[in-house]
C-alpha cells in the first residue's frame, strides 16, 4: 500500500473528526478532487458528484459522531478501511473505500452495516 494513500486516509479521518467537533468541514473538503464522487451504501443518501455537491451534502446533513479506523488494506486501486463510530466504542460500522490520485480523494464510498 502506498504510503501517500495511507497519508490521505489519515488526513481525511483527522479532518473529518475535526469537522464533527467544529461543524466546519471545509478543511476536509479541500482535499477532494473537483470531480470527486461521494457514494453511500446502506443508507438512502446520494450519490454526490462534484466537489460542490459533496460540500453541500456535508452542510445539509453533517455527521454527528467521530470515527476511528480499525483496519486498513488495499483492494485493487482502492484503499479500504474498516471504521467505527466513536460513541459505539468504535465497533465496526462499515467501510471507507477511497480512490486516491496523489494527495487528492477522487472517490469516497462509505458503507453502513
Amino acid at each position: 500500500m502506498a504510503a501517500e494513500s495511507t497519508g490521505v486516509l489519515d488526513r481525511h479521518v483527522q479532518l473529518f473528526n475535526e469537522g464533527v467537533r467544529s461543524g466546519d468541514f471545509v478543511p476536509m473538503l479541500e482535499h477532494f478532487a473537483e470531480d470527486a464522487e461521494l457514494v453511500f451504501v446502506g443508507v438512502s443518501v446520494g450519490p454526490f458528484e462534484g466537489k460542490d455537491a459533496v460540500a453541500a451534502a456535508y452542510v445539509e446533513q453533517p455527521p454527528d459522531d467521530e470515527i476511528d479506523v480499525r483496519a486498513v488494506r488495499t483492494e485493487g486501486s482502492e484503499l479500504v478501511c474498516d471504521y467505527g463510530w466513536r460513541r459505539d466504542g468504535s465497533t465496526r460500522a462499515g467501510e471507507l473505500r477511497l480512490t486516491v490520485d496523489g494527495d487528492t480523494i477522487r472517490r469516497l464510498l462509505i458503507t453502513f452495516e
